[in-house]
């Protein structure tokens, strides 16, 4: 077993970060069409910061894994290091590749559902803090993480 899937097993064996925040400050859903799983994310955010992300999911290893390293990842970062990038969505598949390692091909559709219920839980602290600028942001980063699943939906 090489090392990549050692680290992707111990996130689906051990995922990080499971659960529920209530009354978060964001919370965002995502359903992948090609597998059709549903990942939730909550997250508390406390001066520009993350300070408590938790996840739900109904996937497979790689999605479960996904999420565990997304969330893992991202917690205690600021917000102004992922939306003040050109290539926010890069940041947040980076921080998802450097804890598991290299995902294999036939699972590329997976993580982009982790990455898709954080923006849209941004999106939705950015609405209630009534940041339009940030939210019209994140509607393009949807629109872009879009073709990850027309292209699993064209192999199926």
């Amino acid at each position: 077993m090489t090392e990549s899937n050692q680290k992707l097993l111990d996130h689906f064996m051990n995922p990080r970060n499971v659960g529920i925040i209530e009354n978060p400050d964001g919370f965002g859903r995502a359903f992948n069409p090609v597998n059709q799983y549903l990942t939730d994310i909550y997250l508390r955010v406390k001066d520009g910061y993350i300070d408590d992300i938790k996840f739900k999911t109904f996937g497979c290893v790689v999605t479960i894994a996904a999420a565990s390293a997304l969330t893992k990842g991202i917690k205690g970062i600021s917000l102004s290091k992922i939306f003040d990038s050109e290539s926010s969505l890069k940041i947040l598949f980076e921080v998802i590749e450097k804890e598991l390692g290299v995902v294999p091909e036939k699972n590329w559709h997976c993580p982009p559902t982790a990455i898709q219920s954080l923006l849209v839980a941004f999106s939705d602290y950015y609405q209630k803090v009534h940041d339009e600028q940030r939210v019209k942001q994140i509607e393009n980063m949807l629109k872009d993480i879009q073709c990850f699943f027309e292209k699993g939906l064209r192999e199926k």
